[in-house]
C-alpha cells in the first residue's frame, strides 16, 4: 500500500517516458525491419511528398506540446490560487496529463526518427506502413488533446465542486459500508485492561495517514492473539516519534514491517478511506468564494449543496468508531473515525465564521440544517439543533436591522431564491 506515491510520482515523468523511449526505438527500426521483411510494400506518395508530411507532423507536434502544456499549467496555477491548490493537484497528477504528454512527445519523435527510414540508402522508396503509423500517431495525439481539453474543463468551479463531492460520497460508500456491519461501536475499553504489548513509532519527516489496511490488521492481530488499536485516524499528519498503533493483549510480537505496510503515509491526504477531507476542500472553496478577494456567495451556496448531500449520508452511518472482530467473533482492531459534532464543525463553523454578514449564505446554511432535522434520526439531531442556535447567534450579531435579521434567518436553499414557507 505504502507504493501509491511512488507510483503518482512515476506516473509524472515516467509514463512520458516510455512513450518517448518506445516511439524513439520504433522509428529507428521498424522502417529497417519492414524494408527488410516486406520490400515490395511501399507507398505512392513520392519522397519528397512523404518527407514534407513527416517534417510537418514533426515541426507541429513539438509547437502544440508546448503551447498546450503551457496554457494547461497557466490554468492550473490560476485554479490552485482560486479554489485550493490540494484540489488542484488531482486534476493536474491525474493520467489523461502524463499520457497526453507522452503521445505528443511520440508522434514527434517517431516522425524525426522514421525520417531517416524514407530513401534509405538511395532506394527511392518510402515505406508503407512507417508512413501510416506516423498518421495513426497524429490522430491519437488529436484524440489525446480532446481528452486533456475536457479534463481541464473540470477547473471549472462546478466541476470541482461536483468533482469533490463525487469523492466524499465515494469514500463514504466503500468505507462506511464495513463499519455498519461491525455491529456497533466498541462498547468498552475492556482491551485497554489487557498489558500493552507493543507500540509502533513513527520516524521521519511529517506524513499523512491516507489508509488502513483492516484485513490486514486484523489477520496480524489474530494471529498474535491481541488487539490492535489505532492511535491516529485517517487524514492525521504523523510526527516524528508519534505513536501510529499499539499492540494489546498479544502473546507473541508482531512483525513491525507487516504492521507499517498495513498503514498507508504519503505527503499528502487522499480520499481513500477520509471523507473528511472531501468536506475540507469544498469548505477551502467556500471560504475562498467568501473572502474579500473574491466576495462570490453563489459559489459558497453551491459547495453547502454538495456539503449537505455529505452531511445527510454521514448522517445515516455508524460514525464514532470503528470496532473489526475476527471470523470467531472476537475484538481484533479498534480504528478512530470522526464523531458526528466534528463533522458538522467542519461543515459549517468556518463558513459560518466568513459567510456571517451575507444574507444569501445564512439563508442556505438555515436551509441546510432544517434538512439535516427533518431526515435525520433523532440521535443527530441535538447537535444540529446546538448548531441552529449558534447559526441564529450568527445571525442576531451579524444584521443589526430587524427586517434584514429577518431576511437572514429564513430557510432558502437556494441562498435567494425560493424562501422555504413554515410547515
Amino acid at each position: 500500500m505504502n507504493n501509491r506515491s511512488a507510483i503518482l510520482r512515476f506516473s509524472s515523468w515516467g509514463i512520458p517516458a516510455l512513450y518517448a523511449g518506445a516511439a524513439l526505438t520504433a522509428g529507428l527500426t521498424f522502417p529497417r525491419i519492414e524494408g527488410h521483411m516486406f520490400p515490395g510494400l511501399v507507398s505512392p506518395l513520392s519522397i519528397t511528398a512523404a518527407t514534407a508530411i513527416y517534417s510537418s507532423i514533426a515541426s507541429g507536434m513539438i509547437a502544440l506540446t508546448s503551447i498546450v502544456f503551457s496554457l494547461a499549467f497557466v490554468m492550473v496555477q490560476y485554479s490552485a490560487t482560486a479554489y485550493s491548490p490540494r484540489l488542484v493537484s488531482l486534476i493536474a497528477r491525474n493520467p489523461v496529463m502524463s499520457h497526453a504528454l507522452g503521445t505528443f512527445t511520440a508522434t514527434f519523435l517517431y516522425a524525426i526518427a522514421a525520417l531517416g527510414g524514407i530513401d534509405r540508402s538511395g532506394s527511392g522508396k518510402v515505406p508503407f506502413v512507417s508512413l501510416w503509423l506516423v498518421v495513426a500517431l497524429l490522430v491519437a495525439s488529436v484524440a489525446m488533446f480532446i481528452s486533456l481539453t475536457q479534463r481541464i474543463s473540470l477547473l471549472q468551479v462546478s466541476h470541482m465542486l461536483i468533482f469533490t463531492g463525487d469523492q466524499g460520497r465515494n469514500v463514504i460508500e466503500t468505507t462506511y459500508s464495513s463499519v455498519k456491519s461491525a455491529g456497533a461501536a466498541v462498547e468498552s475499553a475492556d482491551f485497554r485492561e489487557l498489558r500493552c504489548t507493543q507500540t509502533l513509532i513513527h520516524h521521519g519527516k511529517p506524513r499523512s495517514i491516507q489508509a488502513v489496511d483492516v484485513a490486514a490488521l486484523v489477520s496480524l492481530a489474530q494471529t498474535c492473539g491481541g488487539v490492535i488499536e489505532m492511535a491516529v485516524a485517517v487524514g492525521d499528519t504523523a510526527v516524528e516519534s508519534m505513536p501510529l498503533l499499539r499492540v494489546f493483549g498479544a502473546q507473541q510480537a508482531v512483525d513491525e514491517g507487516e504492521l507499517r505496510d498495513a498503514i498507508e503515509i504519503g505527503n499528502e491526504r487522499t480520499f481513500e478511506q477520509d471523507p473528511k477531507y472531501a468536506i475540507r476542500l469544498l469548505v477551502d472553496i467556500a471560504i475562498r468564494a467568501l473572502s474579500s478577494a473574491i466576495n462570490d456567495p453563489t459559489t459558497a451556496v453551491q459547495a453547502l449543496d454538495q456539503i449537505e448531500d455529505l452531511l445527510l449520508r454521514l448522517g445515516q452511518c455508524h460514525l464514532e468508531s470503528g470496532a473489526y472482530r475476527d471470523i470467531d467473533g472476537k475484538l481484533r482492531l479498534v480504528v478512530p473515525f470522526p464523531a458526528w459534532e466534528d463533522l458538522l464543525r467542519l461543515g459549517l463553523d468556518e463558513i459560518c465564521s466568513c459567510g456571517a454578514t451575507s444574507v444569501q449564505v445564512m439563508r442556505r446554511t438555515n436551509a441546510l440544517i432544517g434538512d439535516l432535522i427533518q431526515y435525520l434520526p433523532e440521535e443527530r439531531r441535538p447537535a444540529i439543533r446546538y448548531w441552529a442556535e449558534r447559526l441564529n447567534a450568527t445571525v442576531t450579531r451579524s444584521f443589526a436591522e430587524g427586517e434584514e435579521r429577518l431576511e437572514a434567518s429564513k430557510e432558502d436553499r437556494q441562498g435567494l431564491g425560493l424562501t422555504r414557507r413554515p410547515s
